[in-house]
């Protein structure tokens, strides 16, 4: 858990390391600029991200006399993890795959789809449920929304960059402004900005699974599930925004095919996720 905190920090860290770096081009001015974005989307992300990502899933509240076991095995988890239930629903979505979110274990909901549940045992989901609490209890939803909120502050310095270097703008200093400084900023920064954010996704899926794990005693079901769900996952297609992919267990996009695929991984493999999980050694 200390290494994948310390991963976390280090991530975040180099998110708004490059902001800053980017900010500076255009002096104290465009820093403030800056800053006063990503304050306003953090904010944003952090009051609206459960109502969010509900909607994008098309997800309604889940009606316990229909989805008994669904409530039982989350109060038996939510009491366990030492947390609030978080608000249950339910997603039309024919492909298997669940999601948290929420700003706090106040405020949290967990969804799954319809796909989930005619898919998968009640043991495999109780070890996907169990992942998606970890994410509520390490108050994973948060972090994602900072380091969304920072990339998009980012991307958006970048394209003051592009328009300074079109404009022949740019800082003036001793050696002038220098537009291909400009281009390549308003190019490469969103790009890492992007990277970082996906390091930081794929750390946090890890940790879920590892403490998801410990919290039932067995990484077993959830790994069992993982691989049922990376199979759906490439043969069921999901209508969901390329934004809310990351909030998923399992990419809903995987279907989806990407150039340099890998690199641009928001979740780990599979393949190591499950090597993971069988290897712990739980109690």
């Amino acid at each position: 858990m200390f290494r994948n905190t310390v991963k976390t920090t280090i991530l975040l860290a180099g998110l708004g390391g490059l902001m800053v770096a980017i900010g500076s081009i255009f002096g104290r001015g465009g820093a403030i600029i800056g800053l006063a974005l990503g304050l306003v989307m953090v904010g944003f992300s952090y009051w609206k991200s459960d109502s969010l990502a509900i909607r994008a899933a098309h997800a309604v509240p889940a009606d316990e006399a229909r989805y008994p076991q669904y409530f039982a095995v989350m109060r038996e988890l939510s009491a366990k993890a030492g947390i609030p239930m978080p608000k249950l629903y339910i997603s039309p979505e024919q492909q298997p795959n669940a999601f948290a979110t929420g700003r706090s274990p106040e405020h949290a909901a967990v969804a799954v789809t319809e796909g989930i549940l005619a898919a998968c045992t009640w043991d495999e989901i109780r070890g996907v449920l169990a992942h998606e609490l970890m994410h509520v209890r390490n108050r994973d939803i948060l972090i994602g929304s900072v380091a969304a909120a920072v990339a998009t502050g980012i991307s958006f310095i970048a394209n003051m960059a592009m328009w300074g270097a079109m404009l022949g703008g740019g800082r003036d200093d001793d050696e002038g402004g220098n537009p291909i400084v400009l281009l390549a900023t308003a190019i490469l920064a969103p790009l890492a900005a992007g990277l970082l954010q996906m390091a930081l996704s794929r750390s946090r899926e890890f940790e879920a699974d590892r403490s998801g794990a410990e919290l039932i005693g067995t990484g077993e079901p959830l790994a069992q599930a993982l691989q049922k769900l990376e199979v759906y996952a490439a043969r069921v297609p999901m209508d969901i925004a390329p934004a809310q992919a990351q909030a998923f267990i399992v990419n809903p996009l995987t279907g989806r095919k990407v150039s340099f695929g890998n690199l641009f991984r928001t979740h780990p493999t599979t393949e190591a996720r499950v090597e993971r999980l069988r290897s712990m050694a739980v109690h």
